[in-house]
């Protein structure tokens, strides 16, 4: 007798800085999604495809749910919304146990909260909010967990697996994602932004890769746009002397060829775009939206 395979869409959602991204990557075991102590890292969904002998599992990564103030943030509620809503077999929502708060809740998939970070949390604290979400009703399950810790893991697979239809593989086996490497290289850049400056500073830049040039017998050639709205951001990102903008090069490049497992000549320059962030047909034009 055959044994049935499983295969679908499992989408990751909740508020900015839950640990989503985090939990993509653990559960990969392998870093494809971006991460900062910042909140509103991520704004694109991040595919992640995890694969087992009888299963294939498609993880969606989203934006953090947000109350939107400019045309960037609708569309990265956009991105949430619909990834919760019609693309997903299963819908996960992340909480941090160790700061609870409000929930999204607008989907008729499956649901299941993940309570995240218990790792910062005591038992005492943590068994009565499992119990009072569990008596709620709005859940098929209530896992504890702590992505960083790859805590809780074994139980929230074989959960999802109960939920998700019995379906062919989606993507071929050795797929871990269906993004093109110039879309991880300007993810990665965008990230190093966030570690290297503070203030508004990452929040107002967009990557944008001109060129990507694989050159066997030498380093591949990737020339990339950072896109600024006012021209004090330009300056801050170049520095005296071009001396930021050079230490963001050297740590993205390095990012970059451990992600690439190759050599890389990396070319960054910044550009001034204004008000991309408000303007619809820009953010379209960046790849937002």
């Amino acid at each position: 007798m055959a044994v049935s395979f499983k295969a679908g869409f499992v989408t990751i959602a909740g508020s900015p800085n839950v640990g989503k991204s985090t939990l993509l990557n653990a559960l990969l075991d392998r870093k494809l999604s971006i991460v900062s102590p910042k909140p509103q890292t991520t704004r694109h969904r991040v595919l992640g495809i995890l694969n087992g002998e009888d299963h294939q599992i498609v993880f969606l990564d989203t934006p953090g749910i947000i109350e939107p103030k400019y045309a960037l943030q609708k569309a990265m509620v956009r991105i949430a919304q619909k990834s919760v809503s019609e693309d997903a077999d299963v819908v996960i929502f992340l909480l941090d146990a160790s700061e609870p708060s409000d929930l999204l809740d607008a989907s008729a998939s499956p649901k299941m909260l993940l309570l995240n970070k218990i790792d910062l949390v005591s038992k005492s604290v943590l068994l009565p909010m499992i119990k009072h979400h569990e008596r709620s009703g709005r859940f098929r399950a209530v896992v504890p967990i702590s992505a960083l810790k790859r805590d809780g893991f074994e139980n929230l697979l074989a959960l999802l697996l109960e939920h998700l239809p019995e379906n062919p593989p989606f993507y071929p086996p050795e797929w871990i994602t269906d993004h093109p490497e110039r879309f991880f290289v300007s993810e990665i850049i965008r990230e190093r932004v966030f570690f290297e400056f503070g203030d508004e500073i990452p929040y107002a830049v967009a990557v944008r890769i001109t060129e990507f040039r694989e050159r066997p017998g030498e380093k591949d050639y990737i020339a990339a746009d950072i896109v600024v709205e006012r021209e004090s951001q330009k300056g801050i990102l170049i520095g005296s002397g071009g001396r930021s903008l050079k230490k963001l090069g050297t740590s993205a490049r390095a990012e970059i060829e451990r992600f690439l497992e190759r050599p890389v000549y990396l070319e960054l320059f910044v550009r001034l775009e204004k008000n991309w962030r408000r303007n619809e047909r820009d953010i379209r034009r960046l790849g937002y939206g």
